[in-house]
């Protein structure tokens, strides 16, 4: 195959990866954030922790499979990513320790005092990693400060508190409120009573949020913050909203950010005409369009550099060598359908709402 074929193979495998975590593992984190807000019970409390309970574990391995398909398609990315953020994965790996913890000591005592702490363990490990990975968005749309020397050792010129700047905290936002949104339509979905009904009622106001922020981050792009574009000559220039002369290349291009738009404002309806199924596809198609959006500006660019921009790291320079990505390729197509094929039969297996006299009956439950 290609080489050039299976570089721009793996920018959409990895996308894929990317959006399969965040539907997947992000109806998981949007249910934690909410958790101590939108169960006023024990028992309520119990149902939401048990819409996914039985399935989290397995969502995350979408992450792990991104990493890993990064460090192998990307190493350059892979090494720059953790000399810049390394701060910052570390805040994301010390949230995601409370959340196997959170679930699993949760239920050892009975006391309230106890399970209310663990409820806030719980937040903190869905809230602190969405919010982290919307800043990390945020960061690479403005440039990440790095530079290459001779030899091709990175130097990193930023610091973690650099990160934190405005627009990147505003991406923070559209992360926890597009999952938010997502896990709102899950435990409408998936929860019963009470607690499906809140959930409802957050669902649209979520989606409300998701459009505003989104469409407010999209301002800044086209109006403050400096795009790049991949000369001929291998030279990189930057502008002012540079980013957004990918969505008039293509209409297919340009349909990601109506969709993220379109689909949240779907979600947030049917949410509150209780046609929680069509809701949460809605709120699913809207995660997608939102990342989708995010990586079709940068198309080419993976990791550009606010440093030196011709340094920046494209599909096109930062790829492993042919035969590597021509074996993860036939790796992929023996091994994804395996993959995709257990996880239906789980979800199919575990399909079915939980209810409070489902809680009270079994003690095995968290």
């Amino acid at each position: 195959m290609d080489y050039d074929v299976l570089k721009v193979i793996w920018w959409a495998l990895i996308g894929a990866l990317l959006i399969g975590f965040a539907l997947t593992d992000g109806f998981d984190m949007g249910a934690g954030m909410l958790l101590p807000f939108i169960a006023r019970t024990d028992t309520e409390r119990r149902i939401v922790v048990n819409t996914v309970g039985a399935t989290w574990e397995g969502n995350q391995v979408w992450l792990i499979t991104a990493g890993g398909a990064t460090f192998a398609a990307w190493p350059l990315v892979y090494a720059t990513a953790f000399s810049g953020f390394y701060v910052a994965l570390l805040l994301v790996l010390f949230a995601l320790f409370f959340r196997p913890v959170g679930f699993d000591y949760r239920s050892k005592l009975s006391s309230l005092r106890w399970r209310f702490a663990w409820d806030w363990a719980l937040f903190a490990g869905s809230a602190v990693p969405a919010l982290v990975f919307g800043v990390a968005f945020g960061n690479l749309l403005q440039g990440v400060p790095f530079r290459f020397d001779a030899d091709m050792r990175v130097t990193y010129d930023g610091t973690f508190w650099a990160l934190l700047n405005p627009f990147a905290l505003l991406c923070g936002l559209v992360s926890i409120s597009m999952l938010v949104m997502h896990g709102s339509a899950f435990l409408q979905l998936k929860a019963s009573g009470p607690v499906a009904a809140r959930a409802a009622r957050v669902n649209v106001w979520a989606g409300f949020a998701t459009v505003v922020l989104f469409v407010l981050a999209g301002v800044m792009v086209a109006s403050f913050v400096d795009g790049y574009q991949l000369m001929t000559d291998g030279s990189v220039l930057t502008r002012e909203g540079l980013w957004l002369e990918n969505f008039g290349r293509s209409a297919w291009v340009a349909s990601a950010p109506l969709l993220g738009v379109g689909a949240a404002l779907a979600s947030a309806w049917f949410a509150a005409q209780e046609r929680r199924v069509v809701a949460f596809v809605a709120s699913s198609l809207s995660v997608a369009g939102v990342i989708l959006t995010a990586g079709a500006s940068m198309f080419p660019f993976v990791m550009p550099s606010l440093a030196k921009p011709d340094d920046s790291l494209t599909l096109w320079n930062a790829t492993s060598s042919q035969l590597t990505l021509q074996i993860m390729l036939f790796a992929v197509a023996v091994f994804l359908p395996v993959v995709l094929f257990y996880t239906t039969w789980a979800y199919r297996v575990m399909f079915g709402r939980v209810r409070a006299e489902d809680i009270e009956r079994d003690s095995s439950l968290y």
